[in-house]
């Protein structure tokens, strides 16, 4: 069995390359950085360091590298069982060519076996949007070809994997948490048995519950302690104020959650309870600055602060947290992050309820642009 992982970066290789390597799958990275491919081709393994209250190591062995642009990718294309990203979406468009050469290789060479490719990205329907990319790619004969053959399950997928150096460039610190879904109806072929890959039917509960639990919250304390000179997420949740409305945001998204999908109220308010935990485990230092990045995207309307503070508003429930959220985002100032640049920017220069409507496709005629403008003004008092 091989398994080509796109995105040999620290989630790649820390969470869903250990994984497929854990189940027993000859691993090949594809990445663009040349530096790390000629690392992991020269050392061919790394270690995970799972960083935690129980701490330990578990080392990847027999891995291998390509340009993920190159004609060598798409000759592993051809015999691969299953493909993975961990690439971010905004770069699934330049893995799409690549996928789209190898799935046309395999069916010239006549390769029958079912392919499965699964988008592991932080954001609704990863897998179908590569999907798109890909069959754009395809000539007609093909994409005929490729619905027999080659499957597209969506995913939802969780483990926090800080930036933290470690002595090999290679190795990886991660928690020891993780949560791998994909949807069940999605595969090709028979369901394949991957320890710690769980398959779901219900999968859009899954990616919400994740994508409005822990991202709300993780964005929420960024965004505030951000503003209150706090550099990492640990020390956000230790103060009490940023705390209380992390844990408010939290709970906001989730009884809209409740309500949307038929969650146990008990058992999700557990759930965030477990979360907050695992912001605040003293082992793994993540700042601030690089989970508030790009904070353009996260205020689309799809997102993580928008989208839960809708469907709070929905069903008549509270979002004031949620808003305070929102404000903190629009404030979030990091110099070396263009979308942070980009939003101050379009503050200053168009207007603050100008800004809100163009970046979270909210109506210029909504209540909720004067509601978000005053938490902008209130943010700043936590």
């Amino acid at each position: 069995m091989k398994a080509i992982q796109f995105g040999a970066g620290n989630i790649g290789r820390g969470f869903i390359g250990a994984v497929l390597a854990g189940a027993g799958y000859e691993l090949v990275f594809a990445d663009v950085v040349e530096e790390l491919l000629s690392q992991i081709n020269y050392r061919k393994e790394y270690v995970v360091h799972v960083s935690d209250h129980n701490s330990y190591d578990v080392t990847v062995k027999g891995v291998r590298a390509v340009n993920s642009g190159s004609d060598e990718a798409v000759s592993e294309i051809v015999d691969a069982d299953i493909i993975t990203t961990a690439v971010g979406l905004r770069i699934l468009k330049f893995v799409a060519p690549t996928v789209a050469k190898g799935i046309i290789a395999r069916q010239e060479a006549g390769i029958g076996k079912p392919l499965n490719i699964i988008a592991c990205e932080n954001g609704l329907r990863a897998t179908s949007q590569l999907k798109e990319l890909v069959f754009a790619q395809l000539p007609p004969s093909t994409q005929a070809w490729a619905q027999q053959h080659v499957g597209f399950p969506d995913a939802a997928v969780d483990r926090i994997v800080p930036p933290v150096r470690c002595e090999v460039p290679l190795d990886v610190a991660v928690e020891e948490y993780f949560e791998w879904d994909v949807e069940r109806s999605g595969f090709c072929g028979a369901v394949p048995e991957i320890k710690g890959m769980t398959p779901v039917d219900n999968l859009l509960a899954y990616v919400e519950r994740k994508l409005f639990t822990l991202n709300t919250g993780h964005a929420t304390a960024a965004y505030l302690g951000k503003l209150k000179g706090i550099s990492t997420i640990g020390d956000c949740v230790a103060d009490p104020a940023v705390l209380e409305v992390v844990k408010g945001a939290m709970q906001q998204s989730g009884e809209g959650l409740v309500r949307k999908f038929g969650f146990d109220r008990e058992a999700h308010l557990a759930y965030i309870d477990k979360i907050l935990r695992r912001f605040s485990n003293p082992y793994l230092r993540d700042e601030c600055d690089r989970v508030g990045r790009e904070p353009i995207r996260k205020l689309a309307p799809n997102d993580r602060l928008i989208l839960p503070m809708m469907t709070a508003k929905s069903f008549g429930l509270p979002y004031d947290k949620l808003l305070l959220a929102i404000g903190a985002a629009l404030r979030f100032d990091n110099p070396q992050d263009p979308q942070s640049v980009e939003l101050l920017q379009a503050v200053k220069t168009e207007g603050l309820e100008a800004t809100i409507v163009k970046y979270t496709g909210i109506a210029a005629s909504d209540p909720l642009i004067k509601e978000i403008a005053d938490a902008y003004a209130k943010v700043v008092l936590i």
